[in-house]
């Protein structure tokens, strides 16, 4: 449905220099580094994001959720530099973000990040087609007369064609944003930024919209979105979840519930996001994982030989499922051969081997889960294999 074109280099979208990274040292699409952000108030400085560390790679789709003042609009304003950090660097491909003029962030905006809000901010006095063709004209992309062909394909793809001609006014709070979403679209920028897109929606066409946004998650695009439905954000590849100006992985919480927020932020900022192709080898058998995987968005199959050294899928890992817990708290070699699934590929969110045991010693009750999880595993591996025929 969303044919449109994103230029892709490298598993997590590098920039394909030669070492996988971008011009200022990011190995992913989109990395937040010590971000900080205080505000002078009148009851004296507050501080909104607290040395904030994320990692977003080239078509993943990452929902932010929180409390109500716990910085998810800060966060997002950061990324598109509608503000700046006090301090630390946001890194957004080949840009610091933070080192533009305001000029130059508008020029850098328009052509990088389309961004949705809430309110949709659709320009009363221009026609629907004549929103979504400002972007271009304000940019100078595509030559003048193919901008309104194209605005016209783009209102098309978001099923509002037949309402190019009327003024925001004439149009219900879906269809409004539709034509949102179709002007962020405007210049084909690699990344959508959505803040509350749709809290303004009755149920029924928030789910239309969101359905939207994983078509175009599909069609290569990276989506942020800031929301406050619960139920809305499981869908996307995955959630991180903002306290007090901290980001909390929302499967790290999950897989580690004993663990307090002071440790889950810590490991919150060690995992590296992963993307892996369709039928892509993540881990072969015989290897020593060095890592703990979580796979948040995708499935991966477990491949086993069988006694005539056939392979076959032993089991599927879907969002959620891990992997390298054993062998990473036992020692040894993996006995099966782990690959992303061969529809869809699979993202994972990874967590190196000091870091995982440094959660397992920080708190003695996740070492116990995690032993008794363990264990658990190991009998069920034991029992497939005695059933496969294997010693």
């Amino acid at each position: 449905m969303f044919g449109i074109n994103l230029r892709k280099n490298g598993s997590n979208g590098g920039s394909g220099n030669g070492n996988g990274h971008y011009r200022n040292g990011n190995k992913h699409l989109i990395e937040l580094q010590g971000v900080v952000k205080n505000y002078e108030t009148a009851a004296g400085s507050f501080t909104a994001l607290k040395g904030i560390d994320l990692r977003v790679g080239t078509g993943e789709f990452v929902s932010v959720v929180g409390k109500s003042g716990s910085g998810k609009s800060t966060l997002i304003n950061m990324i598109t530099g509608i503000d700046r950090p006090s301090s630390g660097h946001v890194l957004v491909g080949d840009t610091a973000v933070e080192t533009l003029s305001e000029g130059q962030l508008a020029a850098w905006r328009g052509r990088n990040v389309g961004v949705i809000f809430q309110f949709f901010q659709l320009l009363p006095t221009l026609t629907v087609l004549e929103n979504v063709m400002l972007p271009m004209d304000f940019c100078h992309m595509y030559a003048p007369r193919e901008r309104a062909e194209r605005a016209m394909r783009l209102l098309a793809q978001v099923d509002v064609a037949d309402q190019a001609h009327k003024l925001p006014s004439g149009l219900s709070g879906g269809q409004q944003q539709r034509v949102a979403i179709a002007r962020a679209l405007a210049n084909d920028p690699p990344i959508l930024v959505a803040d509350e897109p749709t809290g303004n929606l009755d149920s029924k066409t928030a789910d239309s919209m969101f359905r939207l946004f994983e078509g175009l998650v599909a069609g290569g695009k990276t989506i942020l979105m800031v929301t406050h439905d619960r139920d809305l954000s499981k869908r996307a590849t995955r959630t991180v979840v903002l306290s007090d100006g901290e980001i909390i992985e929302e499967r790290l919480a999950h897989l580690f519930p004993a663990l307090n927020t002071a440790q889950l932020v810590r490991a919150t900022h060690d995992l590296e996001p992963e993307w892996h192709q369709p039928g892509a080898i993540i881990l072969r058998e015989g290897e020593s994982p060095d890592k703990l995987h979580i796979v948040t968005s995708g499935n991966v199959d477990v491949v086993v030989r069988g006694p005539g050294g056939e392979e076959r899928v032993a089991a599927t890992l879907g969002p959620g499922q891990y992997f390298g817990e054993v062998e990473l708290l036992r020692g040894g070699a993996n006995i099966a051969t782990i690959r992303a699934g061969l529809t869809g590929g699979a993202h994972l969110a990874a967590l190196e081997r000091d870091a995982f045991m440094g959660v397992l010693t920080e708190s003695a009750p996740t070492l116990e889960e995690i032993t008794r999880l363990v264990q658990a595993r190991v009998d069920e591996n034991a029992a497939s294999r005695r059933r496969n025929g294997h010693a």
